[in-house]
């Protein structure tokens, strides 16, 4: 079992081959081969490296499928005593991305 874990957009995800992730939105086009270079932690084979903070000559190749848009957070603030009341939502863009390898 191979995975790794990556920072992509200060946040720390975990990845495999083969699979499907929704991340940030990153602008290019779908289609586009992309590699994440900031590789934080990689076990493969039951083989461990670590890195301080980022491995050195390991990165995440990955493909870029689609954008898409989360579903819809609602917001809604209130002030006591005043009256004031304030209704917002909110859609994230994302971008959903196959990651075919991590190489090393």
């Amino acid at each position: 079992m191979t995975y790794a874990v990556i920072d992509l957009g200060g946040h720390q995800v975990i990845i495999e081959p083969g699979k499907f992730y929704d991340i940030n939105y990153i602008s290019a086009q779908p289609g586009d081969v992309i590699n994440f270079n900031r590789v934080l932690f990689l076990n493969k084979d039951s083989n461990y490296c670590l890195g301080s903070p980022c491995l050195e000559n390991v990165y995440v190749k990955a493909t870029i499928l689609k954008h898409l848009i989360a579903d819809k957070i609602t917001v809604f603030k209130v002030k006591p005593k005043k009256n004031n009341r304030s209704k917002k939502g909110h859609r994230q863009k994302l971008t959903r991305v196959f990651i075919e390898d991590i190489l090393s």
